[in-house]
């Protein structure tokens, strides 16, 4: 029978519908409050130790520093598998501590080789805390909590949600502060060396099997702006909003079921996908320099800049605990050049504003972000995309990644890591070629309000003219460009300019997408949700 609006007893069941669906939803937002985090549980504050100067990484440190010492030292690792053998020989080196911080630690090759690491350190008595955010820790509480339980290591998770809850209900009842999360990326191993940067620990950071292969960039640090990393890392480890594992977590194993994990990583490192990707970790230039302490870094002044932790228990307006506070003034004093790398890139309408008028001040302003091809999260282009235009007039030039981001590579790479696409994942600005910034925070109203995040401001002119020279070399090659123009109706179009086999190559949309994917992604860039891009 057809649907018929106008009968009395079809209106009755809506209205009855209707009450029970509010019924429901009432009942559904009265249970998702029974249950808190808890309010009773031990967690002793720890701090970085200190006495590290005697260790073998202190020694090379010092050694490394004898010409230098009043200013820190920078590598940077754009490569994959050297940012694998950074991490994976740091700690293998350790002789004290090891504070690791993370956004994701995913349970794949590259995570299970990172955890294993860890897990071996450890047991040569050296001290491992371990932060991680609860974004990427749903249905792997045992585990975490397997590795709390080991001698010298401590697991804590920031901003958790709560287990007696489901996650889908904590968002809804929670939206805009369980959501607020942690993005950081710090490594620091005997309060000595650190690795900084945009990678979480996955395979589709370090170049191990993946469909994705993300461009990404950390910096392998030493001197004193290991110490302010290192007080980055306490400030977050011992405040509120950071929780033992062992306080949240359901699962109670023991010591037979820690015996069998312990048992299980011997096994699966022995797997050949992971021998594989150990060897040409092995191999890697980076191993070689830290085995034997031999690194050549650049040497400079450097910032630690983070956000507090306590960003996420306050106001958006609070801008005391932001690190966009901190290094706006940077942009602000930019003279003749300013280079954003920046995968997740939604200026928002004052970002254009600051961007246009450092162009009518003489500035070349640059942009390098992921095209809708090339991006693995298309509601943030959807944001970005609505500035285009306003952009470009304004002067501003902007590339966005292809795809497959025409760099030749490795033959036995390609083979090894079959990735199906190239993604932007770096996030770096090169100011005046006198100075650089490498860290986690995209130029994006999530990162700027919504989580935390890090980064070192190095000066150097050196590296900082090396990078963007590279940049420039590449740009064209890896990136469409992109300009505007005026058809013959009077409307502003934009055109994405490329070099395809040597040839000129114009398009006059996204490249590389289907009608479906532009009309998706057209959809999606109505949403009125800008502040979580």
């Amino acid at each position: 029978m057809p649907f018929n609006y106008n009968d009395t007893s079809s209106s009755k069941f809506t209205s009855a519908g209707m009450f029970l669906i509010l019924v429901v939803c009432f009942a559904f937002f009265i249970l998702q409050g029974c249950a808190t985090l808890p309010k009773d549980y031990e967690k002793p504050e720890s701090y970085a130790l200190p006495d590290t100067s005697e260790t073998w990484l202190g020694l090379t440190a010092a050694n490394l520093r004898a010409n230098n010492t009043d200013e820190s030292g920078i590598l940077l690792l754009s490569e994959g598998v050297d940012a694998m053998a950074a991490r994976v020989y740091l700690a293998r080196k350790a002789q004290k501590s090891i504070d690791a911080q993370y956004y994701m630690l995913h349970g794949d090759t590259v995570g299970q080789i990172f955890v294993s690491e860890l897990i071996k350190a450890s047991q040569r008595g050296v001290r491992v805390r371990l932060l991680i955010d609860d974004i990427d820790t749903i249905g792997r509480d045992l585990d975490a909590t397997k590795l709390d339980m080991l001698p010298n290591f401590e697991l804590r998770i920031f901003n958790p949600f709560i287990r007696d809850r489901g996650r889908g209900g904590q968002v809804i009842t929670g939206f805009g502060d369980i959501t607020r999360r942690m993005h950081n990326k710090a490594f620091v191993v005997d309060n000595e060396f650190a690795v900084v940067g945009g990678r979480n620990i996955g395979n589709e950071y370090f170049g191990a099997e993946s469909p994705v292969s993300f461009l990404d960039l950390d910096g392998l640090l030493i001197g004193p702006v290991v110490k302010e990393i290192s007080v980055e890392f306490d400030t977050y480890w011992n405040n509120p909003v950071v929780y033992p594992i062992n306080a949240i977590s359901k699962e109670k194993p023991t010591n037979e079921d820690l015996v069998q994990t312990l048992q299980e990583f011997d096994e699966l490192l022995r797997a050949q996908r992971y021998t594989n990707f150990l060897a040409r970790v092995d191999e890697s230039e980076i191993a070689q320099a830290i085995n034997s302490g031999d690194i050549r870094f650049e040497w400079g002044q450097a910032r630690v800049l983070y956000d507090s932790p306590d960003k996420i228990i306050n106001t958006r307006d609070k801008a005391q605990y932001h690190l966009r506070t901190q290094i706006r003034p940077e942009f602000g004093g930019v003279t003749e050049e300013l280079i954003l790398v920046s995968p997740y890139f939604v200026p928002g309408s004052d970002g254009v504003k600051i961007m246009a008028s450092l162009v009518k001040k003489g500035v070349r302003v640059r942009v390098l972000t992921n095209s809708l091809a090339s991006t693995d999260v298309r509601i943030v282009h959807a944001g970005y995309s609505r500035y285009r235009k306003n952009l470009l007039r304004a002067g501003v030039e902007l590339y966005e990644l292809k795809p497959s981001s025409g760099i030749d590579e490795d033959k036995e790479d390609k083979e090894t890591f079959d990735s199906e696409k190239t993604s932007l994942h770096a996030k770096t600005f090169i100011l005046d070629r006198k100075s650089i910034f490498v860290g986690s925070m995209n130029l994006d109203s999530r990162s700027a309000f919504e989580n935390t995040e890090i980064g070192i401001l190095f000066e150097s002119e050196v590296l900082a003219r090396q990078a963007a020279e590279r940049l420039d070399s590449e740009l064209l090659q890896m990136a469409y460009r992109l300009e505007i123009y005026t058809d013959k109706s009077g409307n502003d179009r934009i055109l994405w300019n490329s070099i395809e086999n040597g040839q000129d190559v114009v398009f006059t949309t996204d490249p590389e997408t289907s009608f479906w994917q532009r009309l998706g992604y057209g959809i999606l860039g109505m949403l009125p949700i800008e502040s979580e891009l």
